[in-house]
């Protein structure tokens, strides 16, 4: 049945409103740090120097704030209930098998041992990445300078990442802005860093892997 004008509207306005608080209603559940990748799809940041320090870094234990500035049980505008996935290229499924994938990744990706190898550390995000983020990724293990720190320092990290957004999508790609919080010890001591990062997933249906990461702070705001 055609909408007439206002229909529409009103028909939009419940879209949007669903679609920024699908961050922290329907995706929220529960790595990553170093230098910046290169400017072109498949780039991912290095894993040594935390890109948060105590002064910069979000507060581990205060609540974020809602996606969109929505208010705790606010009430949605009539038309909220609709199906809202009939409009958007992705599936409720699809989204949760997308979300699950940023997650699952997050975690591999910030969890790392001084002993790994490169392959070793890279085989941890099999399935999880595209084959030219997967070669990325090992490439940033394997440098020199940073494979050096990390061993002289005996590291070990494990990580995280809790999902706080959905930043933009496409026919086939999702950007969730992701929260990282990762714990690296070694012989400095002990280091905790929480940083938003944008991680973008392309595929379809509930087939998704990750292609892109960086900071949230790199791309659009």
């Amino acid at each position: 049945m055609d909408l007439d004008p206002a229909q529409r509207k009103l028909v939009f306005a419940a879209v949007v409103l669903v679609l920024a608080a699908l961050g922290a209603f329907l995706i929220v559940r529960g790595p990553l740090l170093g230098k910046h990748g290169n400017a072109s799809r498949g780039r991912a940041v290095g894993l040594t120097q935390p890109l948060s320090t105590p002064s910069s870094a979000p507060g581990l234990g205060s609540p974020e704030p809602s996606p969109g500035g929505l208010a705790a049980g606010a009430t949605p505008p009539p038309g909220a209930g609709a199906n809202i996935y009939q409009w958007l290229p992705f599936t409720r499924a699809g989204l949760s098998a997308a979300t699950d994938v940023v997650r699952r990744f997050a975690a591999a990706y910030a969890s790392y041992s001084y002993t790994q190898s490169a392959g070793s550390y890279e085989r941890q995000m099999n399935g999880l990445v595209t084959s030219q983020l997967a070669s990325v990724i090992g490439r940033g293990f394997a440098t020199p300078g940073v494979a050096q720190i990390r061993t002289a320092q005996k590291q070990i990290a494990t990580g995280t990442g809790q999902i706080t957004a959905i930043r933009a999508f496409g026919p086939s790609n999702i950007t969730f802005l992701v929260t990282i919080t990762q714990r690296v010890t070694g012989t400095g001591g002990t280091k905790r860093t929480a940083t938003s990062y944008a991680v973008t997933v392309t595929g379809a249906s509930t087939n998704w892997q990750v292609e892109d990461v960086q900071l949230a702070s790199a791309g659009n705001t």
